[in-house]
């Protein structure tokens, strides 16, 4: 069914339960302000661009989706890709990459393709997240200890090479805020897990940059002021040259918000009982995809944190993730002047903390307990993404682990783990 889930929320919705999506709908508009700037930053663009991302994006995909709580907006995920498109073909590049990944998520949304997330092996996805994850934590290093490197190359071993050979530059002062950022995210994620943590930890580390007079970089200092209102609508240039240079990006892209958007309303079913559509909420992705960058948005899909998050603050239905976004909204048209103040340690700090979540250390013990065959898949997998490319790496696993399953005569093509 294509059917959106705001559809049949509205027949009986009440105002005890708009009360409760809207106090959700805050909460979770606090987790995603720092979160998203911090990726549109590390994606190579701009912080503006990521709270662009959240209203827009994160508004249809509530709007449209197939899972009551879904929230939608920029991600770690896109990190890797949106950065290489951008260096590569610039960010009018990347607007017409992501407008053919929505053009494939919408065709595969009315093809029913949502069911075939089965065929992808869970070695894959591991594997994949986790080298994501390490890509994260690497392109943090440069504003996490204040290192004066200059533009650091894409690739991996030369940027670490980069990076390296800049380590007499360190910053005391950036390590020691990225260092404080990370402890109290920890701290206050265990003792007070209900509160805003992140705005709570990169606001206070923010604020002692600005009374200590600290020598770090912050947004206003390396990107200038905020906008205080969202941008026109802009049509990118298009040639067949340019289309066919940015397929392998937009299914990549395409790839990712399928994937990521689907395991997060799964992830949120099971917490709060709920039974997504599948093929409406690649329908969501698509439509979300092709209006965002338009406007000058990055990527969007799922975001498993936020909608986990979410659900966790008492949202129950997609008026919840229409709220986060107007919210957000709210905050660029009266106080993006204040978003200048954020220091770019803390916010290198905020994504640190993310590739840690992303590469969920607890279940590696799991991991290294896998059939020799799975394990060297996902291996494999972490490998190509993070040193190849990562199509390459979506590619090669994903058909040597179908090639893996039938050779092993298993019956079936499809991996069930218990967390699927």
């Amino acid at each position: 069914m294509r059917r959106p889930k705001l559809l049949d929320t509205m027949r009986d919705y009440s105002w005890p339960l708009f009360r409760a999506d809207a106090l959700a709908g805050i909460s979770v508009a606090l987790v995603a302000l720092p979160l998203c700037i911090a990726i549109a930053i590390a994606s190579g663009s701009t912080p503006f661009v990521g709270l662009v991302t959240a209203i827009i994006g994160g508004f249809i995909i509530s709007a449209t989706s197939g899972s009551k709580v879904q929230i939608g907006g920029p991600t770690g995920a896109f990190i890797v890709v949106v950065y290489g498109v951008i260096q590569s073909h610039g960010m009018d590049g990347l607007i017409v990459a992501t407008i053919m990944a929505g053009i494939i998520l919408v065709i595969a949304g009315f093809f029913r393709a949502g069911r075939l997330i089965a065929l992808v092996p869970e070695p894959v996805i591991d594997g994949f997240t986790i080298g994501i994850a390490a890509i994260i934590a690497v392109s943090q290093f440069q504003d996490a200890l204040g290192l004066s490197a200059g533009k650091v190359p894409a690739d991996m071993i030369p940027k670490l090479e980069a990076l390296w050979a800049a380590r007499a530059t360190l910053s005391p002062a950036a390590f020691g805020i990225t260092a404080a950022t990370i402890a109290a995210i920890l701290l206050l994620r265990r003792w007070r897990p209900r509160w805003p943590v992140l705005v709570i930890a990169v606001g206070f580390a923010s604020l002692a940059v600005l009374w200590l007079h600290l020598p770090v970089d912050t947004v206003g200092s390396r990107f200038g002021a905020l906008p205080t209102g969202l941008p026109a609508p802009h049509w990118p240039q298009l040639t067949p040259d340019r289309i066919i240079a940015l397929l392998p990006s937009a299914f990549t892209i395409a790839f990712l918000a399928g994937v990521e958007s689907l395991l997060s309303a799964i992830v949120a079913d099971r917490m709060f009982g709920g039974r997504h559509r599948p093929s409406a909420e690649l329908l969501a992705q698509g439509y979300a995809n092709i209006v965002t960058p338009l406007f000058g948005g990055l990527p969007v899909t799922g975001a498993i944190a936020r909608t986990a998050t979410n659900v966790r603050a008492g949202g129950r239905s997609p008026i919840a993730g229409m709220v986060h976004a107007l919210v957000i909204l709210a905050v660029v048209l009266v106080a993006g002047n204040l978003a200048g103040a954020l220091a770019l340690p803390a916010l290198a700090a905020v994504l640190l903390v993310t590739a840690l979540n992303m590469a969920e250390p607890g279940k590696w013990r799991e991991h290294l307990a896998l059939p020799k065959d799975e394990l060297l898949l996902l291996v494999l997998t972490f490998v190509l993404t993070v040193f190849a490319d990562l199509t390459i790496a979506i590619g090669v696993g994903v058909a040597l682990g179908l090639l893996l399953r039938w050779w092993k005569g298993r019956g079936s093509a499809l991996w069930t783990p218990r967390d699927r």
